[in-house]
């Protein structure tokens, strides 16, 4: 296969055609609509590679126009897709925005059945793994399908053979499957993870605590390194057994477009690592990248280069770029 040898970051899930409508309002009365794509995953490869590592992804897509629009995308953005694989008898995932309704931003999902629901442990490459230094998951793929669930678990078996670390993100989604099954599927792969990335809520609601401290340390009673709890415009948690940062957000003045900025966090706070940021330094840098994502309409669109990311920090880059 063609691509990249040995990406510094894998990753694998569910990338879908998104169809962003050019007015605000209801969708029924929406007539135009800008094609892009989106997925946490892939939101996560390109904000590593903006900052200047390498990434893989690992996916399934429909053998259909959709899936090569992701694939070309994808690979414009530097985003290995070596591993990705087109399926003739699945089609690309698709999903709508509907914005400027009471509650924000709402999705809406025409995925089921899609090729990358039909990812398995057969679509893995181990001596892909075997070069890479990190591997990075979210609860998204294991709620997709049955084969999903055993690619995430056969990842994170090839991930300890070879020495990965492991980020895992939670991405509650209570459309593809409720709480409770929610709870028995993440909180033991959580478990699994040297790095646990996800929202307040999200995690408080997953592990049953009243708060985000809470939350934290049952992760790392079970076993987890670092837990990094994402707080939205308080910033961001930093956890281990032996210290507790608590790392102010970035101020947005306009949140154009909050889609992505989870990602575009975990993004910034796994580069950090592996360019030898300590913790608190690494939270930064994944709180700039999420403000910098919200400025901008789209999953991706905004995710920032590290001099760009370095620059905001240091107040030479103004948010209204």
């Amino acid at each position: 296969m063609v691509g990249l040898a040995v990406p510094d970051v894998i990753t694998l899930g569910e990338t879908m055609v998104l169809f962003a409508p050019q007015e605000a309002g209801p969708l029924r009365y929406a007539r135009r609509f800008d094609m892009r794509l989106g997925g946490a995953e892939s939101n996560f490869a390109v904000g590593v590679v903006r900052l200047g590592l390498s990434a893989g992804w690992v996916s399934r897509l429909g053998d259909d126009e959709f899936g090569r629009f992701i694939y070309t995308q994808l690979r414009g953005e530097g985003v290995d897709v070596s591993r990705v694989r087109f399926d003739p008898d699945a089609p690309t995932g698709l999903f709508f925005k509907e914005l400027g309704r009471p509650g924000g931003t709402r999705i809406y999902y025409y995925r089921r059945g899609s090729a990358a629901s039909r990812l398995s442990p057969a679509d893995l490459d181990e001596a892909y793994f075997a070069g890479a230094r990190w591997l990075h998951l979210t609860g998204i793929t294991p709620a997709l399908s049955e084969s999903c669930r055993a690619a995430v678990e056969a990842a994170l078996g090839l991930a300890r053979r070879h020495g990965l670390k492991v980020s895992f993100d939670p991405n509650l989604r209570l459309k593809l499957w409720p709480l409770e099954t929610a709870r028995r599927g993440l909180v033991p792969l959580m478990g699994q993870a040297d790095v646990v990335l996800g929202g307040h809520e999200e995690l408080c609601l997953l592990l049953e605590k009243p708060t985000p401290e809470a939350a934290a340390e049952a992760l790392l009673g079970a076993g987890v390194g670092i837990v990094a709890v994402k707080l939205g415009a308080e910033g961001a948690l930093v956890m281990t057994a032996a210290s507790r940062d608590r790392v102010p957000a970035f101020p947005v003045e306009r949140v154009v477009d909050p889609v992505g900025a989870g990602d575009a966090f975990d993004a910034g706070f796994v580069a950090g690592l592996l360019l030898g940021r300590d913790l608190v330094a690494s939270a930064r840098l994944g709180n700039a990248c999420g403000a910098l994502t919200l400025s901008v309409t789209g999953d991706y669109e905004a995710l920032p280069t590290l001099a760009e990311a370095d620059a905001f920090m240091a107040g030479s880059l103004p948010l209204g770029r």
